[in-house]
C-alpha cells in the first residue's frame, strides 16, 4: 500500500533557510516535460483525427461522412471508433496512475518518470508503424501508461524539491509545459497535413521526442530528499537536499522531513484513511475540482478544435491554424497564474476565470444556434468570431481551472493521506477525460450547438461551489491546513467537532511537528 507523499513545509513559525537555486530550476523544467508528453498527445489526436488520409486509414466511414454535401455539420465526426482513438488513452493512464504510487514509494520519483517515458516512447512508435486500427489503439494504451505515471510522479517531484515560497510558482510549471505541448503539437499538425499519405505519421512520431528528453533528462536530474530518506538513504538525502536548498543550513528541515516520514509511514492503509469523517472535506473537494475542471469543456476545444472548426466550415488548413491560434492563447495565459497565483489566491481566479468561460460558451452556443445548421457554412466573419471566443473561453481556463485544479489538490490533503487522495484526484480526472473524450461527438450531433449551454451549466455549478465550497489556502502552511482552513469554514468545520474525545478522529499533534496534517 503507498505511503504519503511527504512534502516538508515551513508551517507558521519555522522558515527553513533556501534558495531558488540552478539545480531546482532545472530539475523543475526537466520533470515538466512529463505534462509536456501530455499536452503534445492532447493536440496531436484532435489534429490528426481531422486529417483526410489518416481518416482514409483508420476511419473511412467518417470521411465519407466528411465530404458528404449534405450530411449533417453537427455528425460529420460522430463514430465511436474515432472517439476511442482519443479516449482510450485516459483508461490506460487511470490503472498506470494506480501503479506508479506504489511504484513511486517503492523505487522514487526518478525511476517512475523515467518508466513514464518508456511507455510514451514505445506508444509513440507503435502510433508512427501502425498497419491498423488495433495497432493504434495498443500505442495509445502504451501512450496512456505514460501519461498516468507522469501526471502522478511529476507534480510530486517538483513539489518535494521546490522551497515552499516557491512552490506554487514552480507547480504551475507542469501546467505550462502541458500548453506548451498543444500548441507544439497544433505546429506541426498544420505543417504536416499537407504531407500526403504519411504526414499524420510524422504528428504521431513526434510524441517520442518529448519521451527522449524526459528519459534522458531524468538521468541528470537528483532523486528528491524525502524520498531518499523515505527509502532509508539519510545520508544522500542529507547530501541532496544541501545541493538543492544551496544552503549547508538545512538541518532542521532535514529533521522535519524526517519526523514527517516516520508519521506517516505509521499509516498502513491511507485509503481507509481517507473514509473517516476528518477527511472526507479535503475528499470531496480534491474530487469535485477534478471532475469540475474536465466539465468546463476545455477538452472538447483542445481535443477536437480542428475538427470543431471544420464543423463550422474551416478548410482543413485554416481549422489547424485556429487550432494553433488558441493553443498560443493556451500557453501565455498560463503565464498568468504562475505570477498572480500566490497573490490573489486560488478561489478569486477559479472564480474570475469560470465567470470568462461563461460568458464565452454563451456567446459561442448562441452563434451556432443562430447561424449554423444542419447542412450550411457559416460566414467568414461569423467563423472568426466564433475563434475569438473560443481564445476567450481557453484564456479564462488557462490561468484558472487549468493550473488550480492541479494545484489545489495538491495542498488540501492531510499529511498521512495526501498520496492516496491525490491518486483519486488523478484517477477522477483520467475517467472524466475518458467520459469527455468518448462522448463528445456524439453529444455534438445530437445536442448541437447546445453542448456549449450544457458546459455553461457545469460552469455555473461549479462557481457557486467554489464560492460557497471550497476554503482559501493562499498562504497556508500544509502542515496548518487543517486548522486555518477546514476547521474555520462555515460548512466543513462540523466535520471536526467530534475531533476529540472518545470516538474522535483527529489527534492533535504539537505545534512544532509538520506533521500536524490532520
Amino acid at each position: 500500500m503507498p505511503a504519503a507523499i511527504v512534502i516538508a513545509d515551513s508551517g507558521g513559525s519555522q522558515d527553513f533557510p533556501a534558495k531558488l537555486t540552478a539545480q531546482v530550476l532545472v530539475c523543475t523544467i526537466i520533470a515538466a516535460f512529463g505534462g509536456f508528453m501530455f499536452g503534445y498527445d492532447i493536440g496531436i489526436s484532435g489534429g490528426v483525427t481531422s486529417m483526410d488520409d489518416f481518416l482514409l486509414e483508420f476511419f473511412p466511414n467518417v470521411y465519407k461522412k466528411k465530404h458528404h454535401v449534405k450530411e449533417n455539420n453537427y455528425c460529420k465526426f460522430d463514430d465511436v471508433y474515432l472517439q476511442l482513438f482519443t479516449s482510450s488513452l485516459y483508461l490506460a493512464a487511470i490503472v498506470a496512475s494506480a501503479a506508479a504510487s506504489i511504484f513511486c514509494r517503492k523505487y522514487g520519483r526518478k525511476p517512475t518518470m523515467q518508466a513514464a517515458s518508456i511507455f510514451f516512447f514505445i506508444g509513440a512508435i507503435l502510433n508512427v508503424t501502425a498497419m491498423n486500427l488495433s495497432m493504434l489503439i495498443v500505442g495509445r494504451l502504451f501512450l496512456g501508461a505514460g501519461v498516468g505515471a507522469g501526471n502522478q510522479a511529476v507534480p510530486l517531484f517538483i513539489s518535494e524539491i521546490s522551497p515552499a515560497k516557491y512552490r506554487g510558482g514552480l507547480n504551475v510549471c507542469f501546467q505550462l509545459l502541458i500548453t506548451v505541448g498543444i500548441l507544439i503539437a497544433n505546429i506541426i499538425n498544420y505543417f504536416t497535413a499537407n504531407i500526403k499519405k504519411y504526414g499524420w505519421r510524422y504528428s504521431l512520431g513526434g510524441a517520442a521526442v518529448p519521451a527522449i528528453i524526459l528519459l534522458v533528462g531524468s538521468l541528470i536530474i537528483v532523486e528528491t530528499p524525502v524520498s531518499l530518506i523515505e527509502r532509508g538513504k539519510k545520508e544522500q538525502g542529507l547530501k541532496t537536499l544541501k545541493k538543492i536548498r544551496g544552503v549547508d543550513n538545512v538541518d532542521k528541515e532535514f529533521e522535519e522531513i524526517i519526523r514527517a516520514t516516520e508519521f506517516a509511514n505509521k499509516i498502513k492503509h491511507p485509503y481507509l484513511e481517507l473514509l473517516k469523517r476528518p477527511n472526507r472535506p479535503p475528499l470531496i473537494c480534491g474530487t469535485l475540482l477534478h471532475i469540475f475542471q474536465q466539465f468546463t469543456g476545455i477538452n472538447v476545444i483542445m481535443f477536437y478544435a480542428p475538427v470543431l472548426f471544420q464543423t463550422m466550415g474551416f478548410g482543413s488548413d485554416a481549422s489547424l491554424l485556429s487550432a494553433v491560434i488558441t493553443g498560443s492563447v493556451n500557453s501565455v495565459s498560463t503565464l498568468i497564474a504562475i505570477v498572480s497565483v500566490d497573490k490573489a489566491g486560488r478561489k478569486k481566479l477559479l472564480i474570475y476565470g469560470a465567470l470568462l468561460m461563461i460568458a464565452a460558451q454563451c456567446v459561442i452556443g448562441g452563434i451556432l444556434h443562430e447561424y449554423l445548421k444542419s447542412t450550411n457554412q457559416v460566414s467568414d466573419t461569423i467563423a472568426k468570431t466564433v475563434v475569438i471566443f473560443i481564445c476567450a473561453f481557453v484564456n479564462g481556463f488557462a490561468w484558472s481551472w487549468g493550473p488550480l485544479g492541479w494545484l489545489v489538490a495538491s495542498e488540501i490533503f492531510p499529511l498521512e493521506i495526501r498520496n492516496a487522495g491525490y491518486f483519486c484526484a488523478v484517477a477522477t480526472n483520467m475517467t472524466c477525460t475518458f467520459i469527455i473524450a468518448q462522448a463528445f461527438l456524439s453529444m455534438l450531433c445530437q445536442m448541437r450547438s447546445y453542448i456549449f449551454f450544457f458546459f455553461v451549466a457545469w460552469l455555473v455549478t461549479m462557481t457557486v461551489s467554489v464560492m460557497t465550497m471550497l476554503p482559501e489556502t493562499k498562504g497556508i502552511p500544509i502542515d496548518e491546513m487543517v486548522e486555518r482552513a477546514w476547521m474555520q469554514h462555515w460548512f466543513w468545520k462540523r466535520f471536526y467537532k467530534s475531533s476529540t474525545g472518545a470516538g474522535g478522529d483527529i489527534e492533535k499533534p504539537k505545534k512544532s511537528s509538520p506533521t500536524s496534517a490532520t
